[in-house]
This record gives C-alpha cells, sequence and structure tokens, in this order.
C-alpha cells in the first residue's frame, strides 16, 4: 500500500521553511524539514522522497553544492530538483541551476499556486512508480512460488493474476490521466519525460503479465522491472 509521499524542504531560515510548509500544506503529504545541505544528505540517507525544494543561498554548502552531492548517489540522483533563489543574476545562473540537475527554477517571491501545482505533479510521478513497483514485487513473489510448474496452473495462481491484472489496470489509467493533464497544462519536460518513461515500464510490465496467462508464455518472458 503507498503511503503519503515525502518532500524535502531545505533552507536556512525557519520563516521560509514556515512558508512552504503552509504553501504545501493542502497537497496532504509528509513534509520534511533541512535547515542545510548537511542536514539534507543526512535525511537522503534513511528516506525517499518524491520531489526537494532546494534553496540556492545558503551559508556553508548551497544548493548548487548540495544538489551536486544528491545527484552522485545512485540512492538519490533521480530525485526531482526544485531550486528556490531570492536573487537573480541572469540567464547563466539559471543554466548553473539546470546543469546543477534541478528540474525547474523558481525566483522567490513565487506564486504560490504555481508552486504548489509543480510539486503536485512529480508527488503524483512519485506515487504511480510505487504503485508500479508493488505490482512488480508481486509478480516477483508468484513467480517465486511457482515452483516447476506453470505460472497459470490452478485456480490461486489464475486469480492472483487476475488480481494483478486489475491492480495494473488501475495503475494504467492513472497514469494516462496525469499524462493528458501535463500535455494540456504545458509541464516541464522533465515532468513530461518521467511521465513517459513511466508509461514504458507500465507497458513491459503489461506485457509480463500478458506473457503468464495460460498458453501464452512462461515465466521465463518475465522482464526485470527494477
Amino acid at each position: 500500500m503507498v503511503q503519503k509521499a515525502k518532500i524535502l524542504l531545505v533552507d536556512d531560515r525557519p520563516e521560509n521553511l514556515l512558508a512552504l510548509e503552509a504553501i504545501l500544506s493542502a497537497l496532504d503529504q509528509t513534509l520534511v524539514r533541512a535547515s542545510s545541505g548537511e542536514e539534507a544528505l543526512k535525511a537522503l540517507l534513511t528516506d525517499d522522497f518524491a520531489v526537494i525544494l532546494l534553496d540556492v543561498q545558503m551559508p556553508g554548502m548551497d544548493g548548487f553544492e548540495t544538489a551536486a552531492h544528491i545527484k552522485r548517489r545512485e540512492r538519490t540522483r533521480d530525485i526531482p530538483i526544485i531550486f528556490l533563489t531570492a536573487i537573480n543574476h541572469g540567464p547563466h545562473h539559471t543554466f548553473r541551476g539546470y546543469a546543477a540537475g534541478a528540474v525547474d527554477y523558481i525566483s522567490k517571491p513565487f506564486d504560490p499556486w504555481v508552486l504548489r501545482a509543480k510539486v503536485s505533479v512529480f508527488v503524483d510521478l512519485y506515487m504511480k512508480n510505487c504503485q508500479l513497483k508493488e505490482q512488480a514485487a508481486l509478480l516477483r513473489l508468484q513467480l517465486e512460488g511457482g515452483g516447476k510448474g506453470s505460472v497459470g496452473d490452478g485456480k490461486e495462481s489464475a486469480g492472483l493474476l487476475a488480481e494483478l491484472s486489475a491492480r495494473l489496470a488501475a495503475v494504467e489509467e492513472q497514469a494516462e490521466a496525469l499524462s493528458k493533464q501535463l500535455d494540456d497544462e504545458s509541464a516541464d519536460a522533465a515532468a513530461v519525460a518521467t511521465a513517459a518513461h513511466l508509461e514504458r515500464k507500465l507497458t513491459g510490465l503489461r506485457r509480463a503479465l500478458d506473457a503468464l496467462e495460460p498458453g501464452t508464455g512462461s515465466a521465463s518472458a518475465v522482464p526485470s522491472q527494477g
């Protein structure tokens, strides 16, 4: 069962963190504070996050350096980063943010509605990916318990396959709706690319399920969903 997504808020000023919490509270997700780059990296060691809101101007390790550390770690390199900055040094400064791995770069003061909408897109993508991983895990369990016999043998196996297919259909429907929403809203290229990647993984999982149906294939036809 997919739990609430975690959103990491990184800013050295408590009032800014409080403002971000007020803006994002309507999303009903888990908001985690970090008052420095070092504290953010420590939080990322143990928890999974849907998106990171990262202040650029911080004493010590600034946002760019923090992002570089995040992108170097295999565990965290795919987490979307939205840079927040109170100053604008022009295109070069913005380009540096994207070069550091940011999916977006927002100058303060920002529109609360826009920020909340951007964050909600990445939360939705994260939740869909979590659901996909659950379906893949169920498939692996079924394959491991199938022994030498065919996965399609028996009522129990058939029932599990039907349940998996129904769950996958629900995720596919939600992913399709999300993709249409992104197209309608002219969302960030990074969000669209992430949604496309999710759809490709869903297609692979659907093919794997089809291969498990009696008379259509065997367990060996299931690709890795890692």
